[in-house]
């Protein structure tokens, strides 16, 4: 029997709710899979817990089943995302679930992928188990960035952070270094940077800012991280802390136009750039530059501006969602570098908003774009 539920009662909530907590500790290190998280529960209590280490391992299911054992026959299975029913790295995981005679299976959110969606779902109702769809945000925001990719192969996802005074504004004047956000913020986009395959920032902030962006040491990642720097006309100096190797890390990637190939020449030893485009082009584009991210395998991108990089995105319909600090500071001095750089008229796409919360004294908004 097959249920759909807008609301589900407390507890069922709740385990699910604890589903998608393992789901997010896989998060690094699944791709091309989703994250997934599972929960077994008999009689109340939690007998199962499992969540996708990283692809070619075994899934969250059976990761749970394992840990259950026999106490998971005539139990309820809460997963955040439907059971496979197809055979990859690793066999269905419906069979699993059928196989350790299950009773009840509460599942987050249906596989988006057309090509292999509800199968898991009717080889379960098949086998008579009970299955309740939530169909809860929460789970579908888990797999957003895989989502995209089965149905739009071809660029990555890319989330876009940034940040600003409540006026709009990033720094008091332009070449300004200066910290805009707080502790909390600057913690919660170095957490955020461990869910995607890169991070990307155009060539001003290296230059300005010169960061290391790198992802919090805390976190333990199976895959290597790959740093991005997106270059217009001339190339960024080769001493930029960006462009130091470091353990876990793949070798920095310059995406530059094919049009300026010989002001590239000094960074060949220490970065990886890839050429986009014709000899005749000069100035980057940015669709094509994408293009040639997801060919080398780039599921999802965080891009973390600055202000040119980020408008010429969002205007192209390159972002699919927005994480946007604001700073309770007020900056405008006639001089101060707005958050947006781009001339008047520019058309943008809307964002439906959907998490709203505070970090320190800042407040974070965040919200899919709407691509048209």
């Amino acid at each position: 029997m097959e249920r759909r539920h807008g609301r589900l009662k407390a507890q069922d909530r709740l385990y699910l709710e604890r589903a998608f907590e393992l789901a997010v500790r896989g998060s690094a290190n699944t791709a091309p899979n989703p994250p997934v998280g599972a929960v077994i529960v008999r009689n109340g209590e939690i007998v199962g817990e499992g969540y996708h280490h990283v692809a070619g391992s075994s899934h969250a299911e059976v990761e749970a089943l394992r840990v259950a054992g026999p106490r998971a026959r005539g139990a309820t299975m809460y997963v955040s995302l439907e059971p496979c029913n197809h055979t990859g790295k690793t066999p269905p995981c419906s069979r699993a679930v059928i196989e350790a005679g299950l009773a009840r299976v509460v599942i987050g959110a249906l596989d988006p992928n057309p090509k292999t969606a509800r199968g898991g779902m009717a080889a379960l109702r098949d086998a008579k188990i009970d299955i309740t769809i939530a169909d809860e945000p929460q789970a579908k925001l888990l797999i957003e960035s895989f989502t995209h990719t089965v149905l739009n192969s071809s660029r990555p996802y890319v989330s876009l952070k940034m940040a600003s005074s409540i006026d709009g504004y990033i720094a008091p004047a332009p070449g300004d270094q200066y910290w805009l956000t707080g502790s909390a913020s600057r913690d919660f986009v170095r957490d955020l940077r461990i869910g995607h395959d890169a991070v990307m920032v155009g060539a001003g902030t290296v230059r300005i800012d010169d960061p290391q962006l790198t992802v919090r040491p805390a976190h333990t990642r199976l895959r290597p991280y790959a740093r991005i720097i997106v270059c217009e006309t001339d190339a960024v100096p080769a001493d930029r802390r960006v462009l130091a190797s470091a353990p876990g890390y793949e070798r920095t990637i310059v995406l530059a136009p094919a049009g300026v190939q010989e002001r590239f020449a000094t960074l060949s030893d220490t970065a990886e750039v890839l050429f986009v485009g014709s000899a005749a082009d000069t100035q980057l584009d940015l669709a094509a530059a994408m293009k040639t991210l997801r060919r080398r395998g780039f599921q999802s991108i965080l891009c973390e501006g600055g202000p040119t990089l980020a408008a010429r995105l969002l205007a192209a319909g390159l972002i699919d969602r927005l994480f946007w600090l604001i700073a309770p500071k007020v900056l405008a001095n006639g001089s101060a570098l707005p958050v947006l750089n781009l001339p008047s008229g520019t058309t943008f796409p809307s964002i439906g908003f959907d998490r709203v919360e505070r970090l320190g004294d800042d407040i974070l908004i965040s919200g899919a774009v709407k691509h048209v």
